[in-house]
This record gives structure tokens, sequence and C-alpha cells, in this order.
């Protein structure tokens, strides 16, 4: 019987992993902005969700619900720069949130592509293919295009924004080396990252003298059921969108979760136009949106064709290595 259209348990796996953190990233994106609109406390709002994840996994271990291995002092110190990078990724991006609207954030971040292939460059992977090259260009293009046409245009929102770039591109890479390294899951990374954090951030928020301020608003606004519900809801979120961005990375590749990153802004960018509001329709802000997005796709497709003409090429080699033995 000739199984060639089935689909492997692992393509199906991919597949999932790929969507799901496409969805929740997505989904995140305007949570987060609601939270930040009536909670402006991000560094506060950050630890909570890394304190809610930890606590999870921790009792989830204990119930038998979630299974992995008890924390170990020489893996912590490994997985230390990659908790390092996260974390700066999402005060940044939490940051940027505060006074870019959603479409310029969502364009902002496509630029992540282009981080990722100057330092794959610089570790010596060697030239891109001209297509994968063209659309980096013509994504980065979009976004100076659009940025000429925002009027609410933030310059620390910017800065945060692409400094946020530049820290996602650092720890995408170390979850793909630490996963083929040592072997962890993305539980366990989850687990790892979230521990590591709490003591930094603590830090971050007495030092930026968020607290006890942050405390104390966030007591005046829970009895609020809009945003105690909202809130709640980003906690959860967060701990989701851990585990989606992890197991994406592990089960495909650090180059996968960008891709898979800049096709959801897609939608968040749409929807960023109607939903929460702050956005100042421009022409130029719309043309620029628009090539963004476009560059963003292409780039998505030449790394498609990149990767399948790279399995032929593995594919036939195998085979004739497999005609030279007989």
């Amino acid at each position: 019987m000739d199984d060639a259209g089935e689909v492997e348990p692992s393509q199906i796996l991919s597949l999932l992993a790929a969507v799901s953190y496409g969805l929740v990233s997505m989904a995140m994106v305007f949570i987060n902005k609601a939270v930040l609109m009536k909670y402006s406390y991000s560094m506060t709002l950050l630890m909570l969700q890394q304190l809610a994840t930890a606590l999870l996994i921790h009792f989830g271990r204990i119930m038998g619900y979630t299974r992995s291995s008890s924390l170990n002092l020489a893996t912590a110190k490994k997985l230390l720069p990659l908790s390092l990078f996260y974390n700066a990724n999402v005060a940044f991006a939490l940051a940027s949130l505060k006074g870019v609207n959603i479409p310029m954030y969502i364009a902002l971040k496509r630029l992540t592509p282009l981080a990722v292939l100057v330092a794959g460059f610089f570790s010596g992977k060697g030239r891109p293919p001209v297509q994968v090259s063209l659309s980096v260009l013509v994504t980065a293009l979009g976004v100076i295009v659009a940025a000429l046409g925002d009027f609410s245009f933030d310059l620390f929102g910017y800065i945060m924004a692409l400094t946020s770039v530049f820290f996602q591109t650092m720890y995408l890479v170390l979850v793909e080396k630490s996963s083929a390294e040592d072997g962890l899951t993305s539980v366990e990374i989850m687990f790892y990252n979230a521990i590591l954090s709490l003591p930094c951030l603590l830090l971050l928020i007495i030092a930026t003298a968020e607290f006890p301020q942050s405390l104390s608003l966030l007591l005046e606004k829970a009895h609020t059921f809009t945003f105690f519900l909202i809130f709640n809801l980003s906690l959860v979120m967060g701990i989701l969108l851990n585990f989606t961005m992890f197991l994406c990375t592990i089960v495909n590749s650090a180059l996968t979760t960008t891709i898979v990153g800049v096709l959801k802004g897609v939608g968040s960018t749409t929807f960023g136009f109607v939903l929460l509001g702050g956005v100042e329709v421009h022409g130029l802000n719309v043309i620029g949106l628009i090539v963004n997005t476009i560059g963003g796709m292409w780039y998505s497709y030449a790394k498609y064709e990149q990767k399948k003409k790279a399995s032929k090429k593995i594919s036939s080699d195998e085979e004739a290595n497999h005609k030279e033995k007989n």
C-alpha cells in the first residue's frame, strides 16, 4: 500500500505548533495593548506573567500533569543568557506598545528576519539567496514609508520596538541551540526561563520605581470586572505564548518561528486599524504597511522554497549514496 499521501505525526505536530504560535501571538498583542491602556506598569505585568508560568508548571509537575526534570544548576547557568534576552525582548516590546499603534508595531517587528539574516551572516552561515535578501529589503522599505506617514509617530516607542527586534533574534537562536544541545522540552525551557526571570524583573521593578505604585494601582483596578478579566487573560495568554513559541522553535526552527511571526502580522495589522483605536490613517502609512506586508509574505515564500530545495538535495544525495552502495 502506498503511504506517500499520509501525513506523518511529526509533520502534524510541526503544523499545529506553528499555527498555535501564530494565533496566540496575534491575540497577545491586542490583549497586552488593552491592558497597557489601563495599566502602564509593563515590567510588573511581565513579572506576574512569569510568576504565573512558574507556579503553573511547578504545581502541574507535583500533581503529575506535566513532565519535567528538576532544576539543575549547570543547565540554569547555560540558559541564563536566553532568559535575559527573552525578558529584554518582552520588556522593550511592552514599552513600545505604550506609544506605538498596533499596525506600526507589527511592521517594526517584521524587521526580525533582517536581524536574523545579519546574525546568520556574522555567525558564518554565508550570504542568503537573492529572493530572501530582496524580500527583507522590501520589508524594511515598507517600515520607512509607513513611519513617514505615521501621524502618531513616537520616537521612544520606535526605539523600544527596534531594540526588541534585536533581543528577539538572540533568544530565538539560543532556544534552538539549547534544545539541540541539551534535549530540553518546551515546558522545561519555560520553567527555567520563568525562574531565572523573576529575580531580574524584581530588581528592575524596584530600580525603575514601579513598586509600590504598580501594586496599589493593580489592587485598585482589580475591583473593575473588565480590567480584572483582561488582566487575568493576559497572564494566561502569557503562559500559552511562551509554550507555543518554545514548542514551535524546538519542533521546527528559529527561522520557522520568525516566519510565522511575520505571517500572523498580516492579520494583526488588519485588525489593528479597527480595534483599540489610536490609529490615524494616512496615505503613506497605509502604502508603507502594504509594502511591508508584501515583503513579509515574499520572505516567507522565499524561505519555504529555499527549505524545499535543500530537502530535495538531501534526498537526491541519499539516493545517490544508496545506489553507489548497491
